[in-house]
């Protein structure tokens, strides 16, 4: 069973491009930076727990989230199943793709065929389109493949495992409510939300203070790290090609800015959108330098790093402290 004149979404972040092709199913065409900008997706996080091989650095909110975001300020109905049982989460797919309705999914990257690399990541999204006695059909990014493919049974491990940032077989879809809200209104008001998120962090490990808490960390991370050049240049790795769109998803986040900037005439978003060329600049950087320290596991690559990045904290909390006015 194969959705007919399915519209496989292009993009380079999981989450944006499983949305993004369950929208299409409902004539809904936006770019990819205008999906992450009205998830609020903009984030930061520095996260480093005994049980990882090394720490973690992300650069949007949590998983999950950014499609609720997106979903509300579209006035667009979402609806989420999670279950413990392999049966009734495969039924939940089913029933949506018999009546020609694609299915966004949750999966741990590591057990599906097409996925060379092989690490555990159970915060990876696709959307399933179709399948056959053997195989799944899923559009997944363009770096994995428009036009996956993995076996029914892979599938059914990848979305029922456990650990990090894992759900219980998590399936979506989406359906429209009424009208979609004008496009101007729903941008302001994502902007706002993403500004005051990050500005205003619960905890000091995310937000701005927590890139500004990065530039003490990787120094003790340097100094503990039992093998250097894996765990830095795997972080850079991650940064810049892990779905991210380079960059730690700053790219993303300036391109969205730049459209909004043009669609609404906003001199001001456009300016911003300029500042994050320079942030995104700048992140690359700081993931060159992780190859670098990798390479020669100088510390004077580190102190540079925590320069760079005590930069990023102040210029990045100002250039959302004048889109959250923008916004206003």
């Amino acid at each position: 069973m194969i959705i007919k004149n399915f519209k496989a979404f292009n993009g380079q972040h999981c989450e944006t491009t499983t949305t993004g092709s369950l929208l299409y199913q409902l004539d809904i065409n936006l770019s990819e930076p205008m999906l992450f900008g009205l998830g609020e997706g903009l984030g930061y996080i520095f996260w480093n727990m005994k049980i990882m091989d090394f720490p973690f650095i992300g650069g949007r909110i949590k998983p999950d989230i950014l499609t609720e975001n997106i979903c509300r300020n579209l006035n667009l109905n979402l609806e989420v199943k999670e279950t413990s049982s392999i049966k009734k989460a495969w039924e939940n797919v089913k029933v949506n793709i018999v009546q020609g309705k694609a299915v966004g999914l949750k999966l741990d990257c590591y057990h599906l065929d097409y996925f060379t690399t092989k690490i555990h990541f159970a915060g990876h999204y696709a959307s399933i389109y179709g399948y056959d006695e053997k195989l799944a059909y899923l559009n997944d990014t363009n770096q994995q493949g428009r036009q996956a493919r993995t076996t029914l049974k892979n599938l059914e491990l990848a979305r029922n495992e456990k650990g990090p940032m894992s759900s219980k077989n998590l399936s979506y879809t989406i359906s429209k409510n009424e009208k979609l809200p004008e496009l101007e209104k729903a941008i302001k008001s994502a902007i706002q939300n993403n500004a005051n998120d990050f500005l205003n962090p619960q905890i000091k490990n995310i937000g701005y203070k927590g890139i500004y808490k990065t530039s003490s960390e990787i120094k003790k991370w340097f100094k503990t790290s039992e093998n250097i050049k894996k765990d830095f240049q795997t972080s850079a790795s991650l940064m810049e090609n892990g779905g991210t769109g380079g960059s730690l998803f700053r790219n993303i986040y300036r391109d969205f800015l730049k459209e909004s900037g043009e669609l609404i005439e906003s001199n001001e978003l456009l300016k911003a959108s300029e500042k994050y060329d320079t942030i995104a600049k700048l992140w690359k950087n700081v993931a060159d330098l992780f190859i670098k320290i990798g390479e020669t596991e100088d510390i004077k690559y580190v102190n540079q790093t925590s320069e760079i990045l005590v930069e990023l904290s102040e210029l990045e909390k100002k250039t959302m402290e004048e889109l959250k006015k923008a916004s206003a």
